[in-house]
């Protein structure tokens, strides 16, 4: 894959302005919303099934399904906004956070892939669990490098018939056939609340502004990754590096996402 195909993405994203329902946890609403916004996406943020289902009959855009504050209620939401997604042929995202932890969450998101997800976007041990090949990870954290994903990835993509994005300091996109390792990035990234969550969002716009969900997922990595570089070569510290994070977000051009992705690894499975 070439990068100036990535940075084709990020100039679809900037026209097309996708607007995107994201079933998000509570904590990180706000910061996935003006994640959006930067990147030219349209953010919606909605607690209603029927609503739900409505706007993704008109919308056009993509779907958010986060578990990271789930509950009964919400859960419900979740299943009739995907069923309104499919029906409406709209590309929807599983971010399954801190599952294989807690039982609820853990069976929900059993649920939900036998819902197929158009990709599903985790740390490490959240895809080795959801796998079943974890435990999982510490609440909302890995404990497990990126790579140790890779065959877990694999095997949901295959079994699902979608893309895996595995996120950690080297980025993996599998389709179950194709691997795409992506490494840009900074750790600051790992210490603002909401990075990691608002990135499943960016990842359903770019998704929508894609030719297809493995180019989608890969230029989610590297337009997140090289805006989190930038903003910590002038932000060394959490709290000025959100704010920043935002501001390289909307400056990004794609001519920078085509010269400055670092592909590292390209292959077959």
């Amino acid at each position: 894959m070439k990068t100036e195909a990535l940075a084709a993405v990020l100039e679809n994203l900037r026209t097309r302005k996708p607007l995107i329902l994201s079933l998000t946890n509570s904590v990180v609403q706000n910061f996935t919303a003006n994640m959006l916004l930067a990147v030219g996406a349209s953010p919606v943020m909605l607690n209603d099934a029927e609503e739900c289902s409505q706007l993704l009959e008109v919308c056009g855009g993509g779907l958010l399904v986060n578990v990271g504050t789930l509950s009964h209620a919400q859960a419900e939401v979740m299943r009739c906004a995907v069923d309104a997604a499919h029906a409406a042929g709209i590309p929807w995202v599983l971010d399954p956070v801190a599952v294989g932890l807690l039982g609820f969450r853990t069976e929900f998101c059993q649920e939900l892939l036998s819902m197929h997800p158009t990709l599903i976007r985790g740390n490490a041990s959240e895809i080795m669990a959801l796998a079943g090949e974890a435990a999982g990870g510490r609440g909302t954290d890995t404990t497990e490098e990126s790579s140790a994903a890779v065959q877990a990835a694999r095997k949901l993509a295959q079994q699902c018939g979608c893309t895996v994005l595995v996120t950690g300091p080297v980025d993996y996109v599998t389709d179950g056939t194709r691997l795409l390792a992506l490494g840009n990035g900074h750790e600051l990234m790992t210490r603002v609340t909401g990075v990691g969550c608002a990135m499943g969002a960016l990842a359903a716009a770019c998704v929508a502004a894609a030719p297809d969900c493995f180019t989608g997922a890969a230029a989610c990595a590297a337009i997140l990754g090289l805006a989190g570089e930038l903003a910590a070569s002038r932000c060394p510290r959490p709290g000025s590096f959100a704010a920043a994070l935002l501001d390289e977000l909307d400056a990004l051009v794609a001519a920078d996402v085509a010269r400055y992705t670092r592909i590292m690894q390209v292959s077959e499975l």
